[in-house]
């Protein structure tokens, strides 16, 4: 497709639509390439999910009795996902 051709007229006696398609191939490797870069060469996944784990225990620490009762229903509704026995921490 010619991008300096203008764009064909639509509506009434149109004969038919033109497929468009775009490869956004190149885009999506430059802005993950992006995103690389912005989290820095000391980026380390393994210890982010490790600090999320933590939140999450101390999130779902302490809970009172309903707290737990709501957490559980939660947990078998699948809301939430199961942590370790399937119960928020104590």
């Amino acid at each position: 497709m010619d991008p300096f051709r203008p764009t064909p007229p639509t509506g009434p006696g149109t004969p038919e639509l033109v497929d468009f398609t775009v490869d956004l191939t190149a885009q999506e490797v430059l802005r993950r390439a992006q995103v690389m870069a912005a989290l820095g060469p000391d980026w380390d996944p393994i210890e982010v999910l490790r600090g999320e784990e933590a939140a999450y225990d101390l999130l779902y620490s302490g809970l009172d009795a309903e707290q737990q009762r709501i957490h559980d229903a939660l947990v078998e509704a699948g809301v939430l996902a199961p942590r370790g026995d399937g119960h928020a921490a104590a």
